[in-house]
């Protein structure tokens, strides 16, 4: 098993697969908010951020940078972790803050201004739509970005390793 974990993260594939899922999580998104009609939150906006940057990550991973993707990759997980769970935790009644109307990036990278259609606020935090399942978005993205986090914890660890 050590084996194929050094292997999977000294290759291609995990950052095929993360970049792969990130455009499949981003045209999921903007689905629910134009076909559907859910508008997003500023946490479901951080979480586009995060997947954004996950893609990033993996792309600096293809490029062959790979313990720096790594450890990039790593650190996006844990956010996306600590902003599933509060968009979880506001879902359940479990916190009742961390949401206004306002992004929050800083003045110079202001993304709702300049891509509003993708990462403009809408909605204040409250609920997040059920996917087919009936499992609402908040569970499910905390389950896959914790699933996530702990693959990436184990391909990080295993990449500091040398291939076999």
């Amino acid at each position: 098993m050590s084996d194929l974990l050094t292997r999977w993260s000294h290759g291609r594939g995990w950052w095929l697969f993360l970049l792969l899922l990130g455009l499949g999580l981003e045209a999921t998104a903007l689905y629910y908010q134009y076909g559907l009609d859910e508008p997003p939150c500023v946490l479901c906006i951080h979480v586009r951020i995060g997947v954004l940057l996950m893609m990033l990550a993996a792309l600096i991973g293809l490029l062959g940078a790979g313990r720096l993707a790594h450890l990039l990759n790593l650190l996006v997980q844990a956010w996306l972790i600590e902003r599933s769970w509060q968009l979880l935790a506001i879902e359940r009644g479990w916190s009742f803050g961390e949401c206004d109307m306002l992004l929050g990036t800083p003045d110079w990278l202001p993304l709702d201004r300049w891509f509003p259609l993708i990462f403009e606020v809408k909605t204040a935090c409250g609920y997040t739509p059920l996917l087919p399942g009936g499992v609402s978005m908040a569970e499910a993205l905390m389950g896959l970005f914790s699933l996530l986090g702990l693959v990436s914890l184990l391909l990080t660890a295993f990449s500091f390793r040398q291939r076999a």
